[in-house]
């Protein structure tokens, strides 16, 4: 402990005065006029940013009731990857390792044994070239294989992590669609959100997101994915638990000249939180019910991509199919925002929108937390940091080379890297 009783009395002193600048009811009462004002549709430069499907709307469900309601799909089916995190060696090679997983709700042993894994690797040596053929090991539960990325520079460590951590949930996903019957509900966005930002996050990325074959190549096993699943009919959801998405925000901010929210899960929490204020000025909340907007269409810079077929894409169906929906769902319970995603295709008719809706809700609100497919798909593909200091102390052996460390991975333990 290095800070005294005198310290914490002096910080905490500084908290509050920064807290009472800040007015948490103007900003509620402002969310209410950017949900009421702008939203039906969000426009800017004369572009159509974000259209409600139907009535824009806020509803709510009783917690109870939702974790006791139907199940509209018998069967459910998560997908998830992890990786462990970008690590440079002293021979010039930075590697990351992704393992994706699926799993399935009803549990499917053989199911949860099947691993795809992909090891990124970026040389600064031009001439250095690895195999990249897909092995089989473990009597065919595993699959995996060495990805060469495009050679970067300042922007090395995203491109490494990003294409291992896609590529490999995009080609498990493909291995074991025809598994799915009812519904995939993936960890994450239904499309490659890293790679589709590459276009406006700086230059280099933009880049090789334009010139190299590899992402694009990426992107499109995301397309193929999707439909593969509309030509069965078998609906795709993305569960994204944190989002981080900031198109209403910066919009407002652009339009009006501020916008206090950090990001659209901020807002949309402010929008959705029900409760009242006390004699003291205290917000309480009211913890009963789940809370959770109507569907959009988001033709945000990094939604519209796929539609509009950029990156050589050739669509099977028509380009709307592919538009990104999405609803935000709130538990007051622990004071969670989550933003649920699904292609058009599978949005666009009025009643299995409400089945996919309620089926989110049912599963919210009996895990208190992300459904059990998403939860139970997180915990086979997530490599602890016991096993990723493992896998880093067995990578310098196999490539007989020095991890490339830092003082703070001497001060904090190998593993205090990069983290998406």
């Amino acid at each position: 402990m290095t800070l005294d009783p005198v310290h914490f009395k002096a910080i905490t002193r500084l908290a509050g005065s920064i807290s009472h600048e800040v007015d948490e009811r103007e900003h509620r009462e402002f969310a209410e006029v950017v949900w009421e004002e702008f939203l039906d549709p969000l426009v800017a430069d004369g572009r159509t940013l974000l259209e409600p499907m139907g009535e824009l709307r806020r509803r709510k469900v009783d917690v109870e009731d939702a974790a006791l309601g139907e199940d509209y799909f018998p069967t459910q089916h998560g997908l998830d990857s992890g990786t462990i995190n970008p690590t440079t060696f002293k021979n010039g090679l930075t590697v990351d390792v992704a393992v994706a997983a699926m799993s399935a709700v009803p549990s499917d042993l053989d199911l949860h044994r099947c691993r795809t894994i992909v090891k990124a690797v970026h040389s600064n040596e031009a001439t250095v070239h690895f195999g990249q053929d897909w092995q089989v090991d473990d009597e065919g539960y595993v699959k995996s294989r060495v990805l060469h990325v495009p050679r970067a520079d300042r922007s090395v460590t995203p491109v490494v992590h990003e294409l291992a951590l896609y590529l490999a949930e995009v080609e498990h996903a493909r291995g074991q669609a025809e598994l799915v019957d009812d519904l995939l509900v993936m960890d994450g966005p239904i499309y490659p959100k890293g790679l589709l930002t590459w276009e406006n996050r700086n230059r280099e990325l933009a880049d090789l997101l334009a010139g190299e074959r590899t992402p694009r190549e990426v992107i499109g096993e995301y397309v193929q994915l999707v439909e593969s699943f509309m030509r069965r009919d078998v609906p795709v959801l993305g569960f994204v638990k944190t989002p981080m998405t900031g198109l209403v925000t910066r919009t407002i901010r652009e339009k009006q000249g501020s916008a206090p929210w950090v990001n659209d899960a901020a807002f949309f929490s402010q929008v959705l939180e029900r409760g009242a204020w006390d004699a003291e000025g205290h917000y309480e909340r009211h913890e009963d019910a789940l809370t959770f907007t109507n569907w959009f269409v988001s033709r945000g810079p990094a939604d519209r991509a796929m539609a509009e077929g950029r990156y050589d894409l050739t669509l099977a169906f028509e380009p709307e199919r592919y538009e990104v929906t999405f609803c935000m769902v709130y538990d007051p319970r622990t004071d969670t925002v989550y933003r649920v995603e699904a292609p058009r295709a599978f949005t666009e008719d009025e009643d299995r929108r409400e089945e996919l809706t309620m089926q989110v809700l049912k599963d919210v609100a009996t895990a208190r937390g992300p459904p059990a497919a998403v939860a139970k798909a997180d915990s086979l593909a997530s490599i602890s940091r016991k096993e990723t200091v493992a896998l880093r102390r067995a990578l310098e052996d196999a490539l007989d080379a020095d991890m490339d460390t830092t003082y703070d991975d001497e001060r904090w333990g190998v593993g205090a890297g990069f983290d998406l």
